[in-house]
């Protein structure tokens, strides 16, 4: 079986390797080829760096076995890494805005500098790496159901969208255009800020106690209605915590049966929820007596 925590940290480890290796390429370039809009990316590039760390972090405390202070584990610490990344991600975006609506405010559009080849063949790059790095960390972040992982990939995600973004701009600028660099700028930010929201919501969610998808709780019903001696499903709830779910279930059996049968029943349910959705940490059964509607 998968190793959680060690897929996270060598995912991580090679994010953070190419994202310092990406934003020192973009930076060097932005600079070099007059391009505020690839300085800015650049910028979002370094950002990751420290976002991946967060993601490290929390990875490493969510893996902590259950103590007596948290008898339930340590799940939504995950959730927790992933509301701080989201916090630097809307940090990162409402600074790349303001710097490129100072420019477009302060008009003088002329006197702007047109950016160079080398910004442009920067940010083809970035779109490229990023894109890459987006379906690679998706990839791993399913494989282990990993909150944090996933919010990291969508921040390659942004990253690749504001290059996208960056691209533009420096193709307008160039072509005789110059506000579309500091433009760019401020649809970059706007990118940034929907992906910091989007992964600050599904945290959140998953910290609050929120119950799974409609269509799960169907398939846990059926499965418990299946099983011997199960008369009627009287309530099913279902609960978010962190990557896990917790189940609480409350049968009908006949009334008639000893304790002991009462008690199989209960743990034929139990183990098919746990057995048939890995997600389920655990799974509590009540037993009520059936009783036959007139």
């Amino acid at each position: 079986m998968e190793n959680p925590k060690k897929t996270i940290m060598h995912v991580s480890n090679v994010s953070i390797v190419i994202n310092i290796l990406l934003s020192a390429v973009k930076l060097v370039a932005g600079f070099a080829a007059n391009s505020g809009a690839m300085v800015s990316d650049a910028i979002h590039s370094a950002s990751d760096v420290f976002s991946t760390v967060i993601v490290m972090i929390g990875a490493g405390a969510a893996a902590k076995k259950a103590d007596h202070d948290h008898p339930y584990g340590h799940e939504r610490m995950e959730c927790i890494a992933a509301v701080i990344l989201s916090a630097v991600l809307f940090v990162t975006g409402l600074g790349i805005g303001f710097e490129g609506l100072k420019k477009i405010i302060g008009g003088h559009y002329e006197q702007l500098a047109v950016p160079g080849m080398l910004a442009l063949g920067a940010a083809v790059l970035s779109i490229a790496v990023k894109e890459l790095m987006f379906w690679y960390t998706r990839y791993y972040g399913k494989k282990v159901d990993s909150t944090a992982l996933m919010a990291d990939a969508w921040h390659h995600r942004s990253d690749a969208l504001s290059s996208i973004g960056s691209l533009a701009g420096i193709i307008g600028a160039r072509l005789g255009f110059p506000i579309c660099d500091p433009l760019a700028s401020v649809v970059i930010c706007v990118f940034i800020l929907k992906a910091a929201y989007d992964i600050c919501k599904e945290a959140l969610d998953k910290m609050v106690d929120k119950s799974c998808d409609d269509e799960t709780e169907r398939e846990m019903a059926e499965i418990i209605k299946l099983q011997d001696g199960v008369k009627s499903l009287d309530l099913l709830m279902t609960r978010m915590f962190g990557s896990k779910i917790y189940v609480d279930v409350e049968i009908s059996a006949d009334g008639n049966i000893s304790l002991v049968n009462a008690h199989e029943i209960a743990e034929d349910v139990h183990h098919a929820i746990e057995r048939s959705f890995p997600k389920v940490k655990h799974c509590m059964v009540h037993v009520n007596p059936y009783i036959e509607k007139k």
